[in-house]
């Protein structure tokens, strides 16, 4: 089940960027007392109460305004609204409700989504200002008092977003693999999709960015049932011209989030740039699966160590993607497309691998053995116990004497010797370790 995704949006000014920051703890958008100031979309992922959902900040919405910017960022909290499972729509307290937080509700009413109105700038809650009755007047329900400087009623918030939330486990459960394809414009995302599936269903154009949005595909491949996901091509921010391609970065970026598995597309001929990386680096930290796919090799003069050359190339510049399997392909040619949707079966079977609890402990013991753990002051690292704990990706609990005898290499070690034994081909690894004292959640 994919996570639940909650726009903050309101007109410009009253706080939503300050709001976003102190809910997932972390300043990723600026605040600035200037209307205006939050241009682009802000993704991050909070929980409440066990819930794991996507936030998305948003610049402020003038509904009338011809200026461009004011323009742009409206169209762009129309994309955050039509993506959005629940919406915050945030007024401003001090300055009272205004005819643009009118047309603004207006907009929110006729999406016929769930929205909590939520008056900032609310400091004491005893002392509500006159304003605040006026704001009941949008006929969206009752507003809920915040104050974003210093969380006033965020409990209050965040229980009444995940309790508009689908049950967790609800609905009917889709049994197919979800495959990203990712990558920069113009690389052959459609043209791959439309070749593996033998029909025209995606727009392929030689123009960069053809695809605006993400475009669902499913189908079946030797009986096991996919849905290909063509993303729009992320392109550096700096080179994103057009509004509309800066709105498909963050719908890229949610298509990576609910995939199994992102095949990443990059052309023979440019190698693997430093958007590339970034891309490949949001798959990775997402926890998904990853196979790399080198597209036009028919356009690449070869002789018999250029592939090899290529891969350690690919190594070099991706060193996080070690367990990421590189295969050479050429779209328009058809060649390798059976391998890569092979490959694909293989990694999202590795992601649900599980590793017996008594295997495990048995691997861990061996390696220690061979080679010591790391020690500070006479106090070397201990491992007690082993256990996988999670899949989708596989994730290993440890249970040690100390976090601070923990080195990266030492847990790198532990990840290879696993990976040697049990592969894991295509998908991270990701690690807890836990003090004796702490239980697993």
């Amino acid at each position: 089940m994919r996570k639940p995704i909650v726009a903050v949006v309101g007109r410009p000014n009253v706080g939503k960027s300050t709001f976003f920051n102190k809910l997932i703890g972390k300043e990723l958008s600026i605040v600035e007392d200037t209307p205006g100031v939050t241009r682009d979309r802000i993704y991050a992922e909070t929980e409440w109460n066990g819930r794991v959902f996507a936030l998305i900040d948003t610049g402020g919405i003038e509904p009338s305004s011809q200026d461009v910017i004011l323009s742009q960022m409206r169209e762009q909290a129309q994309i955050a609204i039509d993506m959005a499972d629940v919406i915050l729509f945030m007024v401003d307290g001090r300055a009272g409700m205004t005819a643009a937080d009118q047309e603004v509700a207006d907009m929110l009413r006729r999406t016929g989504k769930k929205v909590i109105l939520l008056v900032n700038k609310v400091d004491r809650p005893s002392q509500l200002p006159d304003s605040f009755y006026d704001f009941c007047e949008l006929g969206i329900g009752y507003p809920i008092p915040v104050s974003s400087a210093n969380k006033l009623n965020f409990g209050d918030v965040l229980d009444e977003i995940v309790d508009s939330f689908p049950e967790a486990g609800g609905g009917e459960e889709d049994d197919s693999c979800a495959v990203a394809v990712i990558g920069r414009p113009n690389v052959g995302k459609s043209s791959l999709v439309n070749a593996l599936i033998n029909k025209e269903r995606v727009i392929v154009s030689p123009v960069a960015g053809t695809t605006r949005d993400s475009v669902d595909t499913p189908f079946t491949w030797h009986g096991q049932k996919f849905t290909l996901i063509d993303t729009a091509g992320i392109r550096r921010k700096s080179r994103v011209y057009e509004t509309i391609e800066r709105y498909s970065v963050i719908r890229a970026m949610a298509a990576i989030e609910r995939a199994d598995v992102c095949v990443l597309l990059l052309d023979a001929q440019d190698g693997a740039t430093d958007q590339d990386k970034r891309i490949a680096g949001m798959a990775h930290e997402a926890g998904k699966g990853v196979i790399v796919a080198v597209n036009k090799w028919d356009l690449i003069e070869k002789d018999t160590g250029t592939m090899k050359r290529f891969t350690q190339r690919l190594q070099t510049d991706l060193p996080f993607l070690g367990y990421a399997p590189i295969l050479f392909i050429s779209v328009k040619e058809k060649v390798r497309l059976q391998e890569l949707m092979a490959m694909v079966s293989t990694v999202s079977e590795n992601r649900s691998m599980r590793i017996p609890t008594g295997q495990l402990n048995s691997l861990i013991a061996d390696a220690m053995m061979m080679k010591q753990p790391p020690g500070d002051k006479g106090k070397h690292l201990k491992i007690y116990y082993a256990s996988q704990i999670g899949v989708r990706p596989p994730l290993f609990s440890f249970q040690i004497n100390s976090r601070k005898l923990v080195h990266f290499s030492y847990s790198r070690y532990l990840e290879n010797r696993i990976r040697d034994v049990y592969g894991f081909e295509g998908t991270s690894i990701k690690f807890v370790f836990r003090e004796k004292r702490e239980k697993d959640q």
